[in-house]
């Protein structure tokens, strides 16, 4: 007994060791994306393919748990600790050097970068939550283990926000790396405690009958509790990856808006899996009413880009995650089968990861794999009407079935009219519909069919129909790096491209017009000024095609080079979809790959004038924007080359940054902002121009019939490839 006294007294070394294993598994996660930025700037599909990565190794980590615990206590304790100790020799953790992708290969290379780069150690962390509650368990006065996996959420909440809040603007990636392998050798003196408070427990080996006196029954876990296991840890985890690439694709990508769908979705499991399950009770009692209205903008194309309704997307996979998440904690086993009941839920997440990060990019053309999760949860969140007597009502005799057939016809109709309604744009009609969707669908709340079915009938009608439409008409492609909108506007006078609900680009379809300058690249424009003066035989390069505009500023004899990373954007101006590029510059060269690796390959002194306008939506390509990468174009300038930087942004002021860089480097800098260009068919931009050569810019500024200002103060600390944050610049 004194043993047994001693060792149920250790409870707190285990909340501790949970806790800190779990701390330093999601601190790494977007460390090692940050990491990765360099070489893959900052599309949605890197953190998604990242993601995916990291619950494939969670599901291993979970499985390498739940084998080792049907063997003796001593034997686990020696394996694990031992691999532990292995897994020190990869430290610190540093981005592996694999050959780089071929284009279009993206979404398989980037999940074998980030497995080269912290496979083991990631392997071993993710195992730590399920089996440090399975040691805990093993002493017959040991509580609850279940108990144990709010710590474990709570650290790895922690950790996300400590990179984004704390890591990433302190220290360079070099001591972020050192710091987190020094973490990790305190994690093992932890476990090796943990493992020493268990080491006697009946002679080192499980319990099952004592543990069983102090849990539930032993029971037999059937096929359809197994699946009803997956399906719920599945979907929760899929919408946060969808949840993400909304979030991402028109705010700006960046590690604070990948970890806080995240985040979110791990804060979810702590309120999910509590003993006293208050807060989970009241969110599942109305998790219908958020998802019935805010649910119901999931369909429409590009309706997250306003930050009111990002925030409310993130709200909603919060609520679902623990309605979700709540109903699979009630049907947990026993703790003698807590190891199993962990796998299940790892490998429902790994699942629901694989759709949105994998399946969906090359089955939709659009991100319909978020409404589909929506659906999902739909149907598998738990069921409690509002009112007593609807509950009663639903539950007995054939008329509910009948009275829930009518409806979901009657939610048909009023789909119809509120579709009707967006098409011609008719906000009163469209409330007054919507709320009428989402009354009929709290009426059928307990009847889960009809319920998913009404909500169905929401989303549709409430912009999906035009979703729909335009996927059918085959003016929408996706790519690893974003999802692109063609269509037709003015009459047909126009067309554009759109990446979510930013414009890329666009062109006068009428022939006199066709080659015409628009958009942010008109006469008045930074650019357009530069570019008329270049000379007859400059060479001129372009980070970022776009639609191709720029080239119709090309004269005869000169030489003018495209970089494009994404092989779809440049199908564009190939295919005749634009065709800026065939009429203004058809031998111009289209570089296919990330600008900067593709520069620092090119001979030195190549360029009279180069242009940055890689941009993807409102993301920052942090790795464009560096000392180093500024390095990288001054030594593809020439001696009086001028380098041209396009940072018009809703989200993020970058000029200061660029006059620090233009600082660092000995650039001298003019920045031009085309608020309220007079010419028809262009839009406000912001351009800055650099050159090493003082002389350049002074016959820039002298020759142009517009101003350009002097560079605003400089940052007071500027990004290097080691260290950098976006979070100083936000426009809040």
């Amino acid at each position: 007994m004194p043993v047994q006294n001693a060792s149920a007294g250790w409870r707190g070394l285990f909340v501790i060791v949970i806790l800190s294993g779990s701390f330093l598994l999601f601190l790494i996660q977007p460390m090692v994306a940050r990491l990765a930025l360099p070489l893959l700037g900052g599309a949605p599909g890197v953190w998604n393919s990242a993601m995916l990565v990291f619950q494939v190794l969670l599901l291993a980590g979970y499985a390498y748990a739940h084998a080792l615990a049907r063997l003796p206590l001593k034997k686990q304790a020696a394996i694990h600790v031992g691999l532990l100790l292995l897994g020190a020799l990869t430290l610190p953790p540093t981005l592996a050097d694999i050959p780089p992708p071929l284009p279009g290969w993206e979404v398989l290379w980037v999940p074998a970068l980030f497995l080269a780069t912290i496979g083991p150690v990631f392997f071993l962390l993710s195992a730590q939550s399920s089996l440090m509650q399975h040691w805990y368990a093993a002493s017959p006065r040991a509580k609850n283990p279940y108990r144990l996996y709010a710590a474990s959420n709570i650290g790895s909440f922690a950790g996300l926000l400590s990179y984004p809040l704390w890591m990433e603007p302190e220290m360079a990636l070099g001591e972020q790396s050192r710091a987190w392998a020094a973490g990790y050798l305190v994690l093992i003196l932890l476990v090796g405690l943990a493992a020493a408070s268990r080491w006697n427990v009946a002679g080192g080996a499980p319990q099952p009958k004592q543990v069983q006196e102090t849990a539930e029954p032993a029971e037999r876990v059937g096929t359809r509790r197994l699946l009803l296991w997956l399906a719920l840890a599945a979907v929760p985890s899929g919408l946060t990856l969808s949840t993400t690439t909304l979030l991402t694709t028109d705010l700006v990508a960046m590690p604070l808006l990948w970890v806080i769908p995240l985040g979110v979705y791990l804060l979810s499991f702590s309120v999910a899996f509590s003993d006293s399950g208050d807060w989970a009770r009241i969110l599942s009692r109305y998790a219908p009413v958020p998802l019935l209205l805010v649910g119901s903008l999931a369909m429409i194309s590009g309706g997250q880009a306003n930050p009111v309704i990002a925030l409310a997307m993130v709200a909603l996979l919060f609520v679902l995650s623990v309605a979700l998440h709540a109903r699979l904690y009630a049907l947990r086993p026993p703790s003698d089968r807590l190891t199993l009941f962990y796998l299940a839920v790892a490998a429902g997440g790994a699942l629901g990861g694989t759709f949105p990060a994998l399946v969906a990019p090359v089955v939709f053309d659009w991100v319909y794999e978020h409404p589909i999760l929506l659906l999902a949860a739909a149907l598998l969140m738990p069921q409690f009407p509002l009112l007593p007597f609807l509950g009663r009502f639903w539950q007995t005799g054939r008329w509910p079935g009948i009275a829930a057939g009518l409806i979901v016809l009657a939610a048909a109709i009023l789909a119809w009219y509120v579709a009707l309604a967006v098409e011609h744009g008719n906000g009163s009609q469209i409330l007054l519909g919507v709320c009428a969707l989402a009354v009929l669908g709290l009426v059928v709340v307990g009847k889960r069919w009809a319920f998913a079915a009404v909500f169905a009938l929401l989303m549709i009608g409430h912009g999906g129909f035009s979703t729909l439409e335009t996927s059918a008409a085959g003016v929408r492609s996706r790519s690893y790096f974003g999802i692109y909108s063609v269509e037709d506007t003015d009459n047909g006078a126009k067309r554009q491209l759109t990446h979510g609900t930013t414009m890329h680009g666009w062109q006068w379809l009428l022939t006199e017009r066709r080659r015409q300058p628009t958009a942010y690249y008109g006469g008045s424009s930074g650019a357009g000024l530069a570019l008329v003066q270049a000379e007859p035989d400059a060479t001129i390069g372009v980070a970022g095609l776009g639609v191709g505009t720029l080239a119709c500023y090309r004269k005869p004899g000169q030489d003018w080079t495209f970089f494009e990373i994404d092989p779809q954007v440049a199908r564009y101006s190939r295919n005749g979809t634009f065709t800026f590029l065939s009429d203004c510059a058809p031998d111009a060269a289209v570089v296919i790959g990330d600008a900067r690796l593709e520069l620092a390959d090119t001979r030195t002194d190549r360029f009279d004038i180069l242009l940055i306008d890689a941009f993807t939506s409102d993301a920052i390509p942090l790795h464009l924007l560096t000392r180093e990468a500024f390095e990288t174009y001054g030594r593809g300038l020439s001696e009086d080359g001028l380098l041209l930087v396009h940072i018009s942004n809703r989200f993020i002021d970058l000029a200061p940054m660029i006059a620090g860089l233009a600082e660092a480097g000995g650039w001298h800098g003019l920045m031009r902002l085309d608020a309220n260009p007079l010419e028809e068919g262009l839009t406000a931009s912001h351009w800055i121009a650099l050159s090493p050569s003082k002389h350049r810019l002074d016959r820039l500024q002298g020759a142009s019939p517009l101003e350009w200002n002097e560079l605003p103060p400089p940052s007071s600390r500027i990004w290097t490839d080691d260290n950098a944050s976006l979070i100083p610049l936000l426009r809040l």
